[in-house]
């Protein structure tokens, strides 16, 4: 090959991680570089061992990286993340503190610094993990007198407000629970400022609407932060406003993460009629499924469950859509070229979407229709006996191991000796599931290094709740643990093809690493930070000396 009229690079010296199963590792890899205007375009033109990749595109044009005995391993992908409720969130008030009372001062500070009657907003706070319990509206009216405040739960399925706030919204004693959501009331039938599902609409409708310009810079700020970490794509689940601004940033070659945009289920009748259907776009930006929400969460026990939660009994969570609701969106998406992904959390919701999505394959071999790559979101509590039928329905499992560290004092206390059946990833993959990875992020960090030490430890940072972990019968194998953020994200966005391993014709993601993930000690996976990360043959990040 006349490597000279061409913009190579060349790794070398390296231990290279493809996740090609052909050929697993090797010490060197040639990439070409993107030209304009194809942006994060380039690709992958061979790989193997030094001598032969030297020989080979070894001229004077091109550029060498001696990797020095680092590691290199695909761009990881999170297949589950908020990305404007990210980007926006990185300058809320940081609410998940290990008590009440400094999330209470932190909202004091942030209410001192902000003009009287405007918000202050926050996210993270888990009352689980509060030995204080649920707070209240008079708290924050205490820690913030003069503004309105809006505190987003860590599950982003509850929220907190002032009396203000309340006040904005119209809320007293007499406002009635809406529909798929609750006031929580104190003894008196007033609201506590606590509100639960929908009920979060009717403060969150009255906040200041911000434009899509201003969440494009936004997202345009946190592609750093997701860089560092090492992402190199995203599968997202905001809004219309996200997909917006992430079209904006892509017309002025501004978006530099691979983004796999889902759209919700609310506008999908306007989906259909402006013929948008999943896997339409280029490598940067394309559609991905149809979103709904089937229940809750387990943080603000609104997770749907067959029996009650231990700790509040007569409980069973919300159960927002049921087995024939999704049913008929799922027919009418598969219909139109839409494959559908549906948030489930509890075990009831779990059996109502997994009994749905059998009908739905029904529908699609019916209609001779192919069949699409519908998802769960989350499947954090599955019951036994629905395991089997979930790998039949071929629903892609989309998890967030780190939602098992981060969760396992509530689910122990809600779900007991349930929490067997809780985060059963090795469970799912034994029986066929396909499994993919992410974080819901901003509900926990996306560093897809914490998200791969949580699935194969199942130990929070600090060791806890002990050397096996959390149910380590559910603990996967690091390379298994990897492909949940590399090739499985790119198989469940139909790029399988083109991304999640680095072989000839593939696209040039990838990570330098100081440490090698597969050898390590696993209890330090947690702390790996990449020196470079490359998206199409670009470097988008590098701490390379």
């Amino acid at each position: 090959m006349n490597s000279s009229k061409l913009n190579i690079q060349i790794l070398y010296n390296g231990r290279i991680h493809t996740m090609d199963a052909s050929r697993p590792l090797e010490t060197a890899m040639a990439i070409m570089q993107s030209l304009e205007p194809v942006r994060l375009g380039g690709q992958v033109l061979a790989l193997g061992d030094d001598q032969a990749i030297l020989r080979e595109f070894g001229d004077s044009a091109a550029r060498r990286v001696d990797l020095q005995g680092r590691s290199v391993v695909p761009g990881l992908t999170d297949a589950h993340i908020h990305l404007e409720q990210y980007a926006r969130g990185l300058s809320k008030v940081d609410c998940e503190t290990p008590t009440k009372e400094v999330c209470l001062q932190r909202v004091a500070q942030r209410a001192r610094e902000t003009p009287p009657g405007e918000w202050v907003h926050g996210h993270g706070w888990a009352q689980a993990e509060w030995p204080e319990g649920f707070g209240t509206a008079a708290e924050l009216d205490a820690a913030a007198p003069d503004n309105p405040v809006y505190l987003t739960a860590k599950s982003l399925h509850a929220a907190w407000a002032n009396t203000a706030a309340l006040q904005l919204a119209g809320i007293n004693a007499d406002t009635p629970d809406p529909k798929g959501g609750e006031l929580q009331r104190d003894a008196r039938g007033h609201p506590t400022g606590i509100l639960l599902e929908l009920a979060m609409n009717l403060v969150s409708s009255v906040l200041p609407k911000p434009d899509a310009e201003s969440s494009a810079e936004a997202i345009k700020a946190a592609q750093a932060a997701l860089w560092k970490m090492g992402l190199t794509g995203v599968h997202d689940f905001d809004r219309q406003r996200c997909f917006s601004a992430l079209q904006s940033l892509h017309r002025a070659g501004e978006l530099k993460l691979r983004v796999h945009k889902n759209l919700p289920v609310e506008a999908l009748d306007q989906i259909i009629d402006t013929g948008l259907r999943s896997g339409f776009g280029d490598d940067i930006l394309w559609i991905g499924g149809i979103k709904a929400f089937s229940d809750g969460a387990l943080g603000p026990k609104t997770a749907a469950m067959l029996e009650p939660y231990q700790d509040d009994p007569g409980n069973t969570g919300i159960l927002l859509l049921d087995r024939e609701e999704i049913f008929e969106y799922g027919q009418k998406a598969t219909a139109h070229g839409l494959s559908l992904t549906v948030h489930a959390i509890g075990d009831r919701a779990n059996h109502e979407v997994i009994a749905a999505y059998e009908q739905i394959r029904e529908f699609e071999n019916k209609a001779g229709l192919p069949p699409r790559r519908h998802r769960i979101e989350h499947v954090q509590i599955i019951h036994p006996d629905d395991v089997l039928r979930l790998a039949e329905a071929r629903a892609i499992a989309s998890m967030q191991p780190i939602h098992a560290t981060s969760d396992m004092i509530a689910a122990e206390n809600s779900w007991g000796d349930r929490s067997a059946g809780a985060y059963a990833w090795q469970t799912l993959r034994e029986k066929g599931v396909y499994l993919t990875f992410g974080s819901d992020a901003p509900v926990d960090s996306p560093n897809p290094f914490w998200g791969i030490h949580a699935a194969v430890t199942r130990r929070r940072h600090d060791g806890s709740p002990g050397e096996q972990g959390w149910y380590p019968d559910q603990r996967l194998g690091i390379l298994s643990a990897i492909k949940g953020f590399t090739t499985a994200p790119a198989y469940t966005a139909g790029k399988e093809a083109r991304l999640g391993q680095l072989s000839p014709g593939y696209l040039a993601d990838f990570l330098i690493l100081e440490e090698d993930p597969v050898s390590m000690d696993a209890s330090e996976l947690w702390k790996i930070e990449p020196l470079a990360t490359v998206i199409g043959g670009e470097w988008v990040y590098s701490n390379l000396e």
